[in-house]
């Protein structure tokens, strides 16, 4: 098993209004990844990712492509101390 890890993504691009933070959720679970993501009033996607590393991992290079309608133009990840969530949901 791989070692836990706590991950901030902001995704840039055309993600907001694309069920991005929906499929993200999907996704998420599919992979056991725990935390939320939420619009941001910039335009970007932010996802805070808990897990084993290769499952956040996994969840990361979901993010650089999204759902079929987005387009992402860049995401930006930093390592960040991890917070417990239960679950993963969309805020």
């Amino acid at each position: 098993m791989s070692r836990a890890v706590a991950r901030e993504a902001v995704v840039h691009g055309r993600v907001q209004g694309v069920f991005f933070r929906a499929s993200c959720q999907d996704e998420a679970r599919v992979l056991g990844v725990r935390g939320w993501v939420w619009n941001a009033a910039d335009g970007t996607v932010h996802a805070h990712l808990e897990g084993p590393a290769e499952d956040v991992d996994a969840l990361v290079a979901w993010l650089h492509v999204g759902p079929r309608h987005a387009v992402v133009e860049r995401v930006d990840v930093r390592d960040v101390p991890p917070q417990g969530p239960a679950g993963f949901e969309v805020r």
